[in-house]
């Protein structure tokens, strides 16, 4: 009897590693983190929750945008949104098309959203190229 109970025990304890490990891998957090880690581009959005911000990695720098509800003509949508960065220092070698790129990943998303930088990167993009 203790036998079998032991049993139980190891295929139960074996099934709650495989649920654990694959709920690790399928993360996306850890998915976030990864890609910034490896500079690449990972946008982390739940659209359905307007409440929830949305996060971008991109080129190593980690970007983070507070959504705004409000009215459109026909329905309410998305119509302002503010995107800053936590660390300014990862900002070092990004471009004025980068910041151009993201916007414009963010407009497929929210088509009717009004996007705004917070400081820094507002004062960068607002300085008028010299000729």
């Amino acid at each position: 009897m203790f036998v079998l109970l032991i049993r139980l025990f190891l295929i139960g304890l074996i099934f709650f590693l495989l649920y654990r490990g694959v709920k690790f891998i399928l993360n996306p957090k850890r998915k976030l983190e990864l890609a910034r880690e490896r500079k690449e581009l990972y946008f982390l959005d739940d659209q359905e929750n307007v409440r929830k911000n949305f996060l971008i990695t991109y080129k190593g720098a980690l970007f983070e945008g507070e959504k705004y509800l409000g009215t459109t003509d026909q329905s309410f949508e998305v119509i302002s949104i503010f995107i800053w960065s936590s660390t300014v220092s990862k900002l070092q070698g990004l471009s004025l098309e980068d910041f151009r790129y993201l916007e414009s990943l963010v407009k497929e998303r929210y088509p009717y959203a009004k996007i705004d930088w917070k400081s820094p990167i507002h004062e960068f993009l607002d300085e008028k190229p010299s000729v």
